[in-house]
């Protein structure tokens, strides 16, 4: 027989005797795979993603929500805020952004934020719960921004000194930048994708995908957790695009840390005002896809919350989102507020998630964290290995 473990030997007595019959095994399905998965794993399809994608809502939100209890504690949701430290001026044509200077929103552009201005909102939004505060500056990269790149580097010497989780979001990076900001003690580093491959060029010219994925491959190398996500509502086709942007960030060398899930907020004056928003049915579809083809990372509820139903959150949260920005503003767009989520959390028993980055400050954790998933339900222990149902798992 060319393949004896594809079948099951099975004895039995028939009215001549007894007989030996083969009874050929059903391989497991992708989606049954995904379900049953114990470990990340980074060699998907996109087939095999758009398999998972497309089956029935009600049951792919179900598994998602079984892999999540298997990987993080349900009712653990990670409180970030972000502040936008430099505003305005950037030369993208980014066709969503209220901060490309190529758009008439009404926005004015800012200098940087003093380094304590920003600490002293930093200090305000961990006196709130927060447990990540993350620095937004509208920039296209980092070159000849020497000043800039020490200021920020002082800015998150002191997030890190107040005990929490320091992430930046400044454009392209080289590597030497890269690793600038990992010795400072940086534990996130957001570049998002935006949307697929396919669809990137309707929406932005000025900065190619591929390098986008180079300042990803920067941070990674660099030991900086990646956070990288996209926006939703972009005028793609869910069912292939948001499959497209999950399979390339499933098929990195690592997963990203965490996985940012913004609905459009469409703003007066770019391109993108008056696009169709995005259905509830396919942000729930999208995130608990990446919850079972990225079962370790953290996804994140980001721009747009604040237009949604607390029931629709709910349903995002079931579906395996743990993680929410909350504060007075998500860089020039609303956000919900803290007390807003604070009475949230308390009607549907959510707790905020805690992570060993926010409680180890002097020093950084190791570049070889980066391999390393939030799989804990509450804290990263302090050997550096993430504890869940007696076992440590890699990332991705």
């Amino acid at each position: 027989m060319a393949n004896p473990g594809a079948f099951k030997a099975l004895r039995i007595r028939t009215s001549s005797g007894l007989g030996t019959f083969f009874l050929q095994r059903r391989s497991a399905s992708t989606f049954e795979q995904a379900v049953a998965a114990s470990l990340p794993r980074t060699t998907w399809t996109r087939d095999e993603i758009a398999e998972i994608y497309g089956q029935p809502l009600m049951e792919l939100a179900s598994a998602a929500g079984n892999v999540h209890r298997r990987f993080h504690k349900p009712s653990a949701v990670q409180l970030c805020t972000l502040m936008n430290i430099k505003t305005g001026g950037c030369t993208e044509d980014c066709s969503y952004c209220a901060q490309s200077s190529r758009y008439n929103t009404g926005l004015k552009a800012t200098k940087l934020s003093t380094v304590q201005s920003v600490l002293d909102a930093a200090k305000i939004a961990k006196d709130n719960g927060s447990n990540r505060f993350c620095m937004g500056a509208a920039w296209r990269d980092m070159r000849g921004r020497k000043s800039g790149m020490q200021n920020i580097i002082e800015m998150i010497k002191g997030v890190r000194g107040l005990g929490m989780e320091a992430c930046v979001t400044l454009g392209m990076l080289n590597k030497e930048q890269a690793m600038q900001l990992k010795e400072a003690g940086l534990t996130a580093y957001n570049h998002n994708l935006d949307t697929s491959r396919e669809h990137y060029s309707n929406i932005i010219t000025t900065r190619s995908f591929d390098e986008r994925l180079q300042t990803l491959e920067n941070v990674r190398d660099a030991g900086i957790h990646v956070c990288s996500g996209g926006i939703l509502g972009l005028g793609e086709v869910p069912q292939t695009d948001h499959v497209g942007l999950i399979h390339t960030l499933a098929t990195l060398p690592a997963h990203p840390e965490s996985f940012p899930v913004n609905k459009l907020v469409p703003i007066k004056g770019t391109p993108m005002f008056g696009q169709e928003p995005v259905k509830l049915e396919d942000l729930v579809r999208c995130i608990a896809t990446a919850r079972l083809v990225m079962p370790a990372t953290i996804i994140r509820l980001a721009a747009g919350r604040v237009t949604m139903p607390e029931s629709e959150q709910m349903l995002c949260f079931m579906a395996g989102a743990n993680a929410i920005f909350t504060g007075e503003k998500m860089l020039t767009t609303d956000c919900n507020g803290w007390d807003e989520d604070k009475a949230m959390f308390d009607r549907w028993g959510l707790e905020p998630l805690q992570t060993d980055a926010s409680n180890i400050a002097a020093d950084p954790a190791p570049a070889h964290t980066e391999h390393l998933n939030h799989i804990d339900p509450i804290v990263l222990e302090d050997d550096g290995e993430h504890k869940a149902d007696k076992q440590s798992w890699a990332h991705g």
